[in-house]
């Protein structure tokens, strides 16, 4: 059986799923016996297409590259074009909605709203995106169970880097009493360069330029990024109920040479860390810039890269390092959830 496939938003991760799906094909085939079948796209700015015979994704990602519609496309038998995003949920035969449209992450729109259609249709949702699994992972997740399929949000927290996974199944027995995390690129890749007496602006610009940071930074720099994430650990893992705004959240901005020195003097690196600890009354969560000492495994995490440390019960302290962001890793993560899907269903 094929699964078939409908990507909700075309831009870096739809892309970058794709390409993994033509490169690995053979692969997923063989080890996992996983085919697939891409029936329809929806993305604002390149267009919309549905065929329930399949797309030839090749000449989808040919011609997006191209700055060419996608509606450009031919394809075998019927081919609607045009359709919205809520039309291509309802009308394509996908079993598996890929919801990669932008975070919003003051609401949570549309994504919330795509979600809810695809899951009411009894169709496995997989994302990406931080907005419904911020501030609607119960709801979300209940519809799925009450309608017998999934919705699964790996890439929401590490991009590819198994943390949600890891949990899920590597650690699973253990009880995790803590967790803390670099769990936003820019600004550790910021709070690294400012040790080599680089200035705070002169490292934003230059996040900026490399793509680690984008035009308005202030959901990297001012910690809404890692609370997000932090939202999402606490209600996946801990079976709490919390929104971001109930989080003490504090960015990097305020962080000045004078504190790099300090710390550099007690053998201590800046961080912004999210943290979240679990006690007899309950949990406690907050983002902030802290000192960690050059002996913690997260003070060796430099530049881009994220990382995140688990203290159990059984194993003590386990850490995870990698990529937190990225086209094919951030693609990678939809591919696990999928492959996920594809083993229990």
């Amino acid at each position: 059986m094929k699964r078939k496939l409908a990507l909700i938003g075309f831009g870096t991760v739809g892309q970058g799923l794709c390409e993994i799906l033509i490169d690995k094909k053979r692969y997923l085939k063989r080890f996992h016996d996983f085919d697939w079948e891409v029936v329809a796209i929806c993305d604002t700015l390149n267009g919309s297409v549905l065929s329930h015979e399949g797309l030839n994704v090749k000449k989808l990602l040919h011609l997006v590259k191209n700055n060419i519609s996608l509606e450009e496309i031919d394809a075998k038998g019927k081919l609607k074009k045009g359709l919205d995003a809520f039309q291509t949920i309802r009308e394509s035969n996908a079993d598996i909605i890929c919801e990669l449209t932008y975070t919003n992450l003051k609401t949570g729109q549309p994504a919330i709203d795509h979600c809810i259609t695809a899951l009411e249709l009894g169709k496995h949702v997989v994302t990406s995106n931080k907005g419904p699994a911020a501030l609607r992972y119960n709801e979300l997740n209940e519809l799925a169970r009450q309608k017998g399929v999934r919705f699964l949000i790996e890439g929401t927290v590490m991009s590819g880097t198994p943390v949600l996974n890891l949990v899920r199944n590597e650690l699973v027995g253990n009880k995790i009493s803590a967790m803390q995390g670099i769990l936003n690129g820019t600004t550790n890749f910021i709070l690294t360069n400012m040790e080599s007496g680089h200035s705070y602006k002169s490292i934003l610009k230059e996040a900026q330029e490399l793509g680690y940071a984008e035009a308005d930074p202030t959901a990297d720099v001012e910690g809404l990024d890692t609370l997000a994430k932090i939202t999402i650990l606490a209600n996946v893992i801990f079976g709490e109920n919390l929104k971001p705004d109930q989080i003490p959240c504090k960015g990097i901005t305020q962080i000045t040479h004078e504190d790099i020195k300090q710390a550099q003097q007690e053998k201590k690196r800046w961080k912004l860390i999210g943290e979240i600890i679990k006690n007899k009354k309950g949990i406690t969560a907050s983002v902030k810039p802290k000192k960690v000492d050059l002996s913690h495994p997260l003070a060796s995490v430099m530049g881009v890269a994220n990382a995140i440390t688990f203290t159990t019960d059984l194993l003590g302290d386990v850490t995870i390092m990698g990529a937190g962001a990225g086209r094919k890793e951030t693609g990678f993560s939809i591919l696990s959830d999928i492959l996920e899907i594809h083993k229990n269903f």
